[in-house]
């Protein structure tokens, strides 16, 4: 019974540290697990409240993990406003999430020359990151910011933007980059999205406004 001790306490404590997280699917998937381990020691010593109760938590937590795969690449559930450069709401999110912006960011500043296309994307009413594209001349895009805030940051909202590619051909873009090496993660992400590695960083044509 002592190694049952141990599994029981394993699957509090992972309880416990999944309502720590921030990002909403590393707080699912956490909480599954400890659920799940917490269900097997209360049947083992027939504390039978306990059982049910993370088995009803295992089971909630299964529905939104399935529900949040499947709603991921849905554009029924996440939209994209085209914003000004000093619309309040982006400039919200840039100064409320400054210090996490300056972390996978650390070239961006909005104090810089005002963007030719500025972007926000909502789940619901909830913002959940944002697109800053500046021209670099020539029908050239650079991407200064492709942010997720902390809660989504295990998804890829900012598809959501490059997925209407007239948007950026209404500004006069033929192509649009991405310097710097960007992390492993980040790279998947700029492939889904349409871009490619260059000798300079990362390229994705424009293809033109009908």
């Amino acid at each position: 019974m002592v190694w049952w001790e141990i599994v029981g306490w394993i699957g509090s404590l992972l309880v416990i540290i999944s309502l720590t997280q921030a990002r909403v699917l590393r707080f699912r998937v956490i909480n599954l697990v400890g659920a799940v381990i917490a269900t097997a020691y209360n049947v083992v010593i027939e504390i039978w409240p306990f059982a049910v109760m993370n088995g009803v938590i295992a089971i909630i937590d299964v529905y939104w993990l399935v529900r949040l795969q499947r709603e991921r690449h849905d554009a029924q559930v996440y939209g994209v406003l085209e914003v000004p450069s000093d619309d309040a709401v982006l400039q919200h999110l840039l100064e409320s999430h400054a210090p996490d912006i300056a972390r996978f960011h650390p070239g961006f500043s909005a104090a810089d020359p005002a963007p030719s296309a500025s972007f926000v994307v909502v789940r619901g009413d909830e913002l959940v990151g944002a697109v800053v594209v500046r021209s670099a001349g020539d029908g050239v895009g650079r991407v200064d910011l492709d942010y997720v805030t902390p809660r989504y940051r295990d998804f890829t909202p900012g598809e959501f933007v490059y997925r209407d590619s007239g948007v950026f051909a209404s500004h006069g873009f033929r192509r649009l980059v991405v310097g710097g090496s960007p992390a492993t993660e980040a790279t998947a992400y700029l492939e889904r999205v349409g871009f490619r590695p260059t000798a300079d960083g990362w390229e994705r044509e424009v293809p033109t406004a009908a």
